[in-house]
């Protein structure tokens, strides 16, 4: 004899499962495919982050196929789409991502594979050409003046000498050390495409001056 359980069971397990058109699996990956592709030549020529990573690049492409994968998956049965969640709640990724950017990137890529996932495809393609619009417009804004820092260690004596030539700088002060009769100065300064860097060959050409480093700054002390 059945019970209402039973009864229940079978009905949600028929209802649940629902075949998946081998077009729209195709066409869900192609979608992802495309628009993956599309991510990753922004990230790859547009990007301003300390150093860019080709493996990281390649796994934006990776990630937008596997997630619509996963969707298109879900979304064909109801009772295979819990056990699913269940078992990526548990998943740990032990890989820092070190640049808040690549973070911002690989939600990108995981939002335009659900959408592909979910049949989206023309939304897909209009959020990733806009998104890649709005990411190479700021990236043009900030290369009109590119920070960096300056570090300069010298002697003591020729101390007039150099805040002389830094005058002809527009720069803050960062951090001035002094040890004994030596001085190390760190300043930051705003340069343009068309500002010349003549001025480090200047100071490190003065008497007194060890050494005079011109950094790109990005957040981190890098090249």
């Amino acid at each position: 004899m059945k019970t209402f359980s039973d009864i229940f069971k079978k009905s949600f397990l028929k209802d649940a499962s629902m075949d998946l058109d081998f077009y729209n699996v195709i066409m869900a990956l192609l979608a992802a495919f495309i628009c993956g592709m599309i991510i990753f030549f922004v990230y790859k020529f547009f990007y301003r982050g300390v150093l860019y990573s080709h493996t990281f690049n390649i796994l934006l492409v990776f990630a937008c196929m596997i997630t619509a994968f996963i969707v298109l998956t879900i979304s064909s049965n109801i009772a295979l789409s819990l056990g699913m969640v269940g078992a990526l709640s548990i998943v740990r990724f032990r890989t820092a991502v070190k640049e808040p950017l690549d973070t911002g990137f690989l939600f990108f890529a995981i939002a335009i594979g659900i959408t592909c996932g979910a049949s989206l495809y023309l939304m897909s393609l209009v959020c990733t050409i806009f998104i890649s619009f709005i990411y190479i417009l700021l990236v043009h804004l900030k290369q009109r003046a590119n920070v960096f820092l300056f570090i300069l260690k010298y002697n003591k004596a020729v101390s007039e000498d150099v805040e002389k030539e830094l005058t002809n700088l527009k720069y803050s002060l960062k951090n001035k050390t002094i040890m004994d009769d030596r001085v190390e100065l760190i300043v930051e300064l705003k340069l343009r495409a068309k500002d010349t860097t003549n001025f480090v060959s200047t100071l490190s050409q003065l008497d007194g001056v060890h050494s005079a480093t011109l950094i790109n700054y990005n957040g981190d002390f890098a090249c």
